[in-house]
């Protein structure tokens, strides 16, 4: 899925951005034509062996759309059918099907056949709610005959906002949406019931491809590259002295993986801050990694002295919730960078807006589970995407928030927001999280703001997974980095 236009789009301000268009130099049906056009020869392209194209047809300029694809397919030689509604007179939608007249179908009339294609033009982003019973129905006849499905825009049912299904919802083979992507299109489960994804250009000016709302896909143009900059004159100081916490003696490796991932995702050097129970284990085991005995809040309060530590993780098998309050409170009053995981999170469960007085730049990396005991109220709150919940879980804690997950969301405090949806699913293996905020402790180490660097970060993770074996170890996704 290559992508110019990163910019993400909720339906609410695409529809703006169309009437945008239209209000200026192009027209309704013009617009209709061109995207019409493009679905149907994505059709032929990628079903040139169907007998029967069934085009399902609403009452608006989705099913305007579909008479469009209607008429291109039948003057290519592909038998036709429509179902659905007729559109309201005098819109574009009847511009559409007065280019091509003929019988629509009732939906309950639709049986599958063997080598049907369903186009799906019923509503696309344009409807939030349940689908009709009937349509309904439909979806499951195409679901058990097995009818592969090509969705115009999105598929029926699908929440253009959330990417939650609504109710029933089609689950294309191949959808093909116009000008940019719209957030339901990234966010899970969207992503997989859009199936394959096609953008189109139908003339709409890229000027117009604007919005208030700084939502992205997470690239390149957000964070600039994922290695530090380094030149003739960089030492190691100058790529940043990464700090690891760990944990006790028996759970000390999570500590190291962190600290691994730091150093070859870029930090110039990485020091494991072991309790001094776990000093001897630790050392066994780190060779290119340094380590330093921290066994209280006095011994931290001592070695941030040294204005050379840059950044700090806290978290990865830890265990000690008050300790992990202790430090956190001296590495921000500091002024130092903290990336909060696992432990770090779990301790700060029932006082995380304490967190929001703290200036000093902050990551928190919470998965699932982690989010939900953290933010319960968010989570309970169907109306809110992904996107929201991290946004507003940002907002209260002033901090960076990366909400993990196949669908990725990094937030700011400031309503930026970027979504990772290239990770690959070989990351759900233990010790992968911890991996990940290694790599975000070297990049704020490096020196980027910490929304660039969480960023990065995201990206290197999903980078080093898709080049690890299949099957891969949390230790095979750090040699990969």
């Amino acid at each position: 899925m290559a992508i110019e236009n990163t910019r993400l789009f909720t339906p609410a301000a695409m529809g703006a951005v169309d009437r945008a268009a239209i209000d200026g130099s192009l027209s309704g049906p013009g617009l209709m034509e061109r995207a019409g056009a493009a679905v149907a020869a994505s059709a032929l392209e990628h079903w040139p062996g169907l007998k029967r194209a069934i085009i399902l047809c609403g009452p608006g300029n989705n099913g305007g759309d579909g008479h469009v694809i209607a008429r291109h397919l039948a003057r290519a030689g592909v038998p036709v059918e429509r179902f659905g509604m007729k559109p309201r007179e005098g819109t574009d939608a009847a511009w559409a099907f007065e280019s091509f007249p003929g019988v629509i179908a009732a939906l309950a009339d639709y049986r599958p056949e063997a080598g049907d294609l369903i186009i799906d033009a019923l509503f696309g982003a344009g409807l939030d709610r349940a689908v009709p019973d009937e349509i309904a129905k439909l979806i499951e006849r195409a679901a058990n005959a097995g009818t592969p499905v090509l969705a115009v825009d999105l598929p029926s049912g699908l929440s253009g906002y959330s990417g939650r299904p609504t109710g029933p919802c089609f689950r294309a083979d191949r959808t093909v949406t116009f000008a940019a992507l719209k957030t339901g299109h990234v966010l899970l489960p969207g992503r997989d019931l859009c199936g394959e994804l096609e953008v189109v250009d139908i003339g709409i000016p890229s000027r117009l491809l604007a919005n208030d709302d700084p939502v992205v896909l997470n690239d390149p143009s957000v964070y600039g590259t994922t290695s530090p900059a380094i030149d003739a004159s960089s030492h190691k100081y100058a790529r940043g002295h990464l700090v690891v916490f760990s944990g006790p003696l028996i759970s000390s490796g999570a500590s190291r993986m962190s600290a691994q991932a730091g150093l070859r995702a870029g930090a110039g050097l990485v020091t494991v801050a072991s309790p001094p129970g776990a000093v001897m284990a630790q050392s066994a085991h780190l060779t290119a990694v340094m380590q330093r005995s921290v066994g209280d809040a006095d011994a931290l309060s001592d070695w941030l002295k040294d204005d050379r530590l840059a950044a700090f993780v806290l978290g990865p098998g830890f265990g000690h919730n008050e300790l992990v309050k202790d430090y956190a409170r001296i590495v921000l009053e500091a002024g130092r960078a903290l990336v909060l995981d696992a432990d770090g999170l779990t301790a700060f469960a029932d006082t995380i807006a304490d967190l929001s007085s703290f200036d000093a730049p902050k990551v928190l990396t919470p998965h699932e589970g982690e989010f939900r005991r953290l933010f319960p109220d968010l989570l309970d709150d169907d109306a809110l995407s992904k996107i929201d919940r991290a946004r507003r879980a940002a907002s209260r804690v002033n901090a960076i928030v990366v909400y993990k997950g196949a669908d990725t969301v990094i937030a700011a405090p400031d309503g930026r927001a970027a979504i990772n949806c290239d990770a690959p699913s070989k990351l759900a293996t233990a010790g992968s999280g911890d991996v990940l905020a290694g790599i975000v402790g070297a990049s704020l180490a490096n020196g980027r703001p910490p929304f660039e660097a969480a960023c990065a970060a995201v990206a290197l993770h999903a980078e080093a997974a898709r080049r690890a074996p299949d099957h891969m170890t949390a230790e095979d996704l750090i040699a990969a980095i």
